[in-house]
């Protein structure tokens, strides 16, 4: 569901700054409206709504395709550096998420105020993977496939060393989060970028017709 979630938010993201041409800094505010109105509707409910959740989830991975395309592309700042910004991101709200719970708990959530500190961490999360799948891509030079494969290695070893070993979970968690995005971002690029990029260029073919 998550690898799902973040294909469908590579592709949608890029269908408003590149397909449709609205630029990065105007599609991320087009879906941070979107995150946050679901956000709002997910903080103030009392019983957990899977729905809501998944639109969240979406929201997330949406908004942190255009957050890591708006640093890299719009700021110039690169794919290592704004990698760099969003993984001190992560580890800074992981640490006073800590230091104010005394714990981090992904599952189950009661509290308000870790809950908004788990969807902090989420972004961040789903900003650093984008950009990790784009540094693949663009600065390593790899293909989307031979990207996807990279990532879906990670995952597998995650998974791995989930069941088969005592190593932390909460650390296992935040990895296999982390990287089900670029896994999910290269496949979205697989699917929509351009041809000479080793993609199947969907993208433009659903702008034709």
């Amino acid at each position: 569901m998550k690898i799902l979630a973040t294909t469908l938010g590579e592709t949608f993201g890029d269908l408003l700054s590149m397909t449709l041409n609205f630029g990065y800094s105007i599609s991320l505010m087009i879906t941070m409206v979107f995150f946050l109105f679901f956000l709002f509707l997910q903080i103030r409910a009392n019983t957990f709504n899977s729905t809501i959740y998944w639109f969240v989830i979406i929201g997330t991975t949406t908004v942190g395709t255009e957050i890591s395309d708006y640093l890299d592309r719009t700021l110039g700042l690169g794919y290592a550096i704004g990698s760099s910004f969003l993984f001190i991101g992560l580890i800074s709200t992981l640490i006073i998420w800590y230091r104010k719970e005394k714990e981090i708990v992904v599952f189950p959530v009661f509290s308000k105020r870790a809950e908004i500190f788990y969807w902090i961490a989420i972004l961040f999360s789903n900003s650093l993977g984008t950009a990790f799948g784009d540094f693949l891509s663009d600065n390593m030079g790899l293909s989307y496939i031979n990207g996807a494969f990279v990532t879906a290695s990670i995952i597998i070893i995650v998974v791995i060393l989930n069941y088969f070993t005592k190593n932390n979970h909460l650390l296992l968690f935040w990895i296999a989060f982390i990287f089900t995005r670029p896994f999910g971002a290269t496949f979205g690029d697989l699917l929509t970028k351009k041809i000479a990029k080793g993609s199947l260029d969907l993208g433009k073919l659903l702008q034709q017709l």
